[in-house]
């Protein structure tokens, strides 16, 4: 399996990373893959993926939440990270969200924009953050619809019209995650109508734990619950869910899949 969306490098895991990565290896996880926060917190995401070569690899991107009437200027300075020989695998983690403010929604637009320029620059895919937002979202995305723009729709918790839209975007993969074990989810009726081949697991750790740990820190072998639900939806073993997830993991970040022989 792979973690397609973990954040290791915050501070939750300062005390045991090492213990939190054995545990992941020990489920049978042999990838994380690591979205960016913002400009803070690059550094830190290095540092982990440097410690943990070939199984930590990192994302560039600046999270929607983080931004504010500032921060197309700090967006802008970050491209330069992008040179030649940059470690990065994807745009991420990017997008809109409007549950918490919507003061700066025209401003989250534009730094959408400017990434999405990136990830069609670079040939990276591009991983989306939308919460509340999903109109706004496909105001920007429209006009992208029939380039070569992929990547995957992370933590996915729309309606079953919002889910319609996403899969007409066929260059993207669907995230899901704890979220489609919690009691009170509707994801599990949804994903029903979703192919396999459109899904990715993933965590969002230490975020969203699933059922038995919801409310606790999550980390990556926790996936494991993911992929145990997954496999209930579609009635399938789930052994099936962890190759088809992996395979389509690898669709999406092809840089990663040089270096990652799939069984």
């Amino acid at each position: 399996m792979i973690d397609t969306h973990s954040h290791l490098f915050v501070e939750e895991f300062t005390d045991d990373l090492t213990e939190v990565i054995q545990r992941a290896k020990e489920v049978g996880i042999t990838h994380v893959f690591m979205p960016n926060i913002d400009d803070t917190t690059v550094a830190d995401m290095l540092n982990v993926c440097n410690a943990y070569p070939d199984y930590c690899f990192p994302m560039l991107g600046f999270h929607p939440t983080s931004v504010d009437g500032e921060s197309m200027e700090k967006v802008k300075a970050m491209k330069e990270l992008l040179g030649e020989g940059h470690p990065y695998i994807a745009i991420g983690e990017v997008g809109m969200d409007l549950y918490w403010d919507k003061t700066y929604l025209k401003e989250q637009q534009q730094v959408l924009d400017e990434q999405i320029h990136w990830a069609l620059e670079y040939d990276l895919p591009l991983v989306i953050h939308c919460r509340e937002a999903f109109t706004k979202l496909f105001e920007v995305l429209a006009p992208y619809k029939n380039t070569q723009l992929n990547g995957i729709f992370h933590s996915f918790t729309g309606t079953s019209e919002e889910m319609e839209q996403v899969l007409d975007y066929d260059r993207f993969m669907i995230g899901i995650n704890g979220v489609v074990t919690f009691k009170k989810s509707t994801l599990p009726q949804i994903l029903q109508t979703v192919p396999l081949e459109r899904l990715v697991l993933e965590t969002d750790s230490p975020y969203l734990a699933p059922v038995p740990y919801r409310g606790k820190r999550n980390e990556t072998s926790y996936i494991i619950k993911v992929a145990e639900k997954l496999a209930e939806v579609h009635g399938v073993e789930v052994g099936e869910i962890k190759k088809e997830t992996t395979r389509n993991a690898l669709k999406v970040f092809k840089r990663v899949e040089k270096v990652f022989k799939v069984y």
